[in-house]
């Protein structure tokens, strides 16, 4: 396959020559413009494509990359058939969806889950106010800077997922694991956004505050605070979605929560409580994006 790509390569390369765009094989050169590559790419123009011609060889690049993706994987094709009327009958069993059977431990989990989403939210985004103050150029000296850019980092290393197996091998099954992987997710998306919105902030107000004499907590209070609070407060409800629906993943590792619960109707091939479970995730998490668009046309 890649000698016959390669022939297309060259022939489309000897017919349009050396657009720019065009990766080639054998020139060096930079652009640091661009992507930054240092080998393989055409130095001099990399601009959009202008005709047809130019079109044309995007289209064709595109098949040929996606040809040779596609080559480079192993698909069985006769698998797949055979896995298409199982995948009907799996697909079948989750209808109609049963509300009635294990309600009380469907609704036990769901709780759990609110309380451990609302909870873990709450403490990280206040754990996550000062290490997203420190982790701005323009308010912190540089060693607090990197501090707290080591910690947004550490806690953004690793998804939710594997924290609450950490979590778990730490504390034990529940949902105190499960608070605790949210709570540290919570910290490096909530401290990131933070940061970067203060050091996008307006110069202006904060120099016009600090002229009149205030300290560094009524500098943060009267100019750093009215510039990010909206967007904060959207990002807040926008994380507790996010906590809600991670809540059902972690507790498949033994997080606590609703995840707990529906690991359990998959292992015991209840599938039409699964179902059931699933639409309850699906209608919180609506309700939720629901109030946090509103909440942000309130607060701006």
């Amino acid at each position: 396959m890649q000698p016959r790509i390669l022939t297309l390569y060259n022939r489309l390369l000897d017919l349009y020559g050396e657009q720019g765009w065009w990766p080639l094989l054998d020139i060096d050169g930079s652009n640091p413009t661009k992507s930054g590559a240092l080998r393989g790419y055409h130095p001099g123009d990399y601009s959009y494509q202008r005709d047809n011609k130019q079109q044309f060889q995007i289209i064709i690049g595109s098949i040929l990359y996606l040809i040779a993706a596609l080559s480079s994987m192993d698909i069985n094709i006769q698998r797949v058939l055979e896995g298409i009327p199982r995948g009907q009958r799996f697909i079948e069993s989750f209808f109609p969806p049963n509300f009635s059977d294990n309600r009380g431990v469907v609704w036990e989990g769901i709780l759990e889950s609110i309380w451990m989403a609302i909870i873990s939210t709450v403490v990280g985004v206040a754990l996550s106010i000062p290490i997203g103050l420190g982790a701005a150029r323009n308010l912190a000296p540089l060693w607090v800077y990197m501090t707290c850019r080591f910690i947004i980092a550490g806690s953004r290393t690793f998804p939710e997922i594997i924290l609450a197996i950490f979590a778990v091998k730490l504390f034990g099954f529940g949902p105190f694991a499960g608070f605790i992987a949210l709570s540290l997710g919570t910290i490096g998306f909530f401290a990131k956004l933070l940061a970067e919105d203060i050091e996008n902030s307006s110069p202006a107000q904060a120099e016009a505050v600090k002229a009149t004499g205030a300290n560094w907590f009524q500098w943060i209070n009267y100019a750093i605070q009215p510039q990010v609070m909206p967007r904060m407060i959207g990002l807040s409800v926008y994380r507790l979605d996010i906590n809600f629906r991670e809540s059902a993943v972690v507790g498949i590792v033994g997080g606590g929560g609703i995840g707990a619960t529906l690991n359990t109707a998959f292992s015991r091939y209840e599938f039409d409580t699964a179902a059931a479970i699933l639409l309850i995730i699906i209608a919180i998490v609506m309700v939720l994006e629901y109030a946090s668009s509103h909440l942000r046309k309130w607060v701006q």
